[in-house]
Parts: C-alpha cells; structure tokens; sequence
C-alpha cells in the first residue's frame, strides 16, 4: 500500500470512528434528557479509537510496516 493510500485509510477509519463516537454521544443526551442512567461512559468512548485502529501505537505501527 502506498503511503497515500495508508493516509486514506486512516482518514477513513477516523471519519467511521468520529461518527460512532457521535452517536454514542446523541444516545447519552437522549437518556439524559429522561433522567435515564448513561449508556456510554469514559472507556466506552477510548475504546472507540483501538477498535479502529487508530491509537498512536497502531497508528505509527501501520505506516512502518509492522
């Protein structure tokens, strides 16, 4: 993969995880709005970048091939 092609697909996965983290954060207004309990705390919202891949780590490790 060329190395624009790795910026793509980082940028592609950052757009993908934005817009899950997104809509994590409308589901926690809603239940607020209600006085319900969170769906969605701290690490629920972190673990949204590992699960795309998108840490530091995986990040710099992606582009030096590893």
């Amino acid at each position: 993969m060329a190395p624009e092609e790795k910026v793509a697909y980082i940028n592609a996965q950052t757009a993908c995880a934005l817009a899950e983290i997104e809509g994590m954060k409308a589901e926690n207004a809603n239940r607020l709005q209600y006085d319900n309990a969170l769906a969605y705390r701290g690490a629920d919202f972190n673990s949204v970048c590992k699960s795309y891949g998108i840490t530091h780590n995986q990040v710099t490790s992606f582009f030096k091939g590893a």
